[in-house]
């Protein structure tokens, strides 16, 4: 079965499943679907991350379910696009929690929804797993609920900064962002890892990402000196315009920062495909290329296995494969805890050690919410997606 771009989206008050809404009666409990909702933004300037992880969550959801589930129930997804707008995030996650009464929750997916509304899922003691960046998201104490299936701004933030001082030898830099919670936040965080490591940042600012012409601002980080810009947004439209106006100023300058810059949707806007070049990412181990060109074993496999039917040239694999083992990562606790008890999953995943994912391998500890180890991080080479992988970035190994 092909997988689209929206899977099984609804918009409005629309859910994936009627019959995810009410309660079942307490002797069908253990037959009834179990509801996980799909909290993100696939629509909107944001969209590029959540429509990668889509894919990987319904595939992951459509084989679960063709195995006979999950203790012989079957997955049900609620999904609602947020488009990237916290207040329609609130919205969605309080409906999800008090009127399609799901058992767990996937997102969301960017850092700015994730800010509003990870206080209400922990009200409501929900069990959730998300892929956002920002630090405080992961709190055992206020959120002991939340669980964090990506890196964090620290992690990503000294993984980036140690690449352009330390690989790339350079000592001034731009660091900008879009004018989203993420982007705003990360660029303090960004800016604040480059000077720990003694440099200059000559330059700092967002970006609205609909803002058509960015000569401006570009002009202003050539005339501060800047020898590297630091990018931290996941709209492909900022991103790529961008690299057109480096392009048309002449401007040889490297670009490092967020993985959203190799999706397959950048290389679709760009003007020409030199524009993309002199691009370096955050990436994976488990999603990068050896020197064999092969993935690792597992996740050679699943590609192969999904050939034909996951689209990877517009998205990357990584947002792919973080979104089965999300939905593998909830069904799991459903089997440890012997059904959907919320309480009783959150403890599971608390003793969760070197769980075999698709895009990491996930550690969490009722200390320890930030599942993804520091060595997982390495920096890729943005024009190098094939198969929505990558090459590792010159210098890194």
């Amino acid at each position: 079965m092909k997988i689209t771009r929206r899977g099984l989206t609804l918009g409005g008050a629309g859910f994936a499943t009627a019959s995810g809404l009410g309660l079942a009666a307490p002797a069908l409990a253990q037959s009834e679907p179990i509801r996980i909702g799909w909290l993100a933004a696939l629509t909107g300037p944001s969209s590029a991350p959540a429509i990668g992880f889509d894919r990987g969550v319904h595939h992951a959801v459509d084989a679960l379910n063709a195995a006979g589930g999950v203790n012989g129930r079957r997955l049900e997804l609620v999904v609602r696009d947020t488009q990237g707008d916290p207040t329609k995030a609130v919205n969605a996650a309080q409906e999800m929690i008090s009127r399609a009464r799901v058992h767990a929750i996937w997102g969301p997916t960017n850092s700015g929804e994730s800010l509003a509304v990870t206080p209400i899922m922990a009200r409501a003691r929900m069990p959730n797993v998300h892929p956002c960046f920002v630090d405080t998201l992961i709190d055992p104490a206020r959120y002991p609920n939340a669980f964090r299936m990506a890196p964090s701004n620290s992690q990503i933030d000294d993984a980036v900064s140690g690449y352009g001082v330390d690989i790339m030898k350079l000592k001034k830099f731009a660091v900008v962002g879009d004018t989203t919670g993420y982007g705003t936040t990360t660029v303090t965080s960004s800016s604040a890892a480059f000077r720990r490591r003694n440099v200059e940042v000559i330059y700092s600012g967002t970006i609205d990402a609909t803002q058509p012409d960015l000569t401006p601002d570009m002009l202003r980080m050539r005339n501060a000196g800047a020898e590297c810009i630091t990018v931290w947004t996941v709209s492909p439209g900022l991103i790529s315009r961008i690299m057109n106006v480096r392009a048309n100023m002449g401007w040889d300058v490297p670009l490092i920062g967020h993985p959203a810059m190799g999706s397959g949707e950048v290389g679709q806007l760009i003007a020409k495909p030199q524009n993309w070049e002199k691009t370096y990412i955050l990436g994976f181990r488990n999603c990068s290329y050896g020197s064999d060109g092969k993935l690792p074993d597992r996740v050679q496999a699943f590609v192969d296995s999904v050939k034909d039917k996951i689209n990877f040239h517009d998205t990357t694999l990584w947002w792919v494969a973080a979104g089965v083992d999300a939905i593998n990562v909830i069904a799991d606790a459903v089997k440890a805890a012997g059904g959907t008890d919320p309480q009783k999953m959150i403890a599971h995943w608390n003793t969760v050690r070197n769980y075999p994912g698709l895009y990491a391998n996930y550690t969490w500890s009722a200390d320890n919410h930030n599942g993804l180890p520091e060595s997982d991080l390495v920096m890729s080479e943005a024009n190098s997606l094939r198969n929505g992988a990558y090459k590792l970035a010159p210098g890194y190994t």
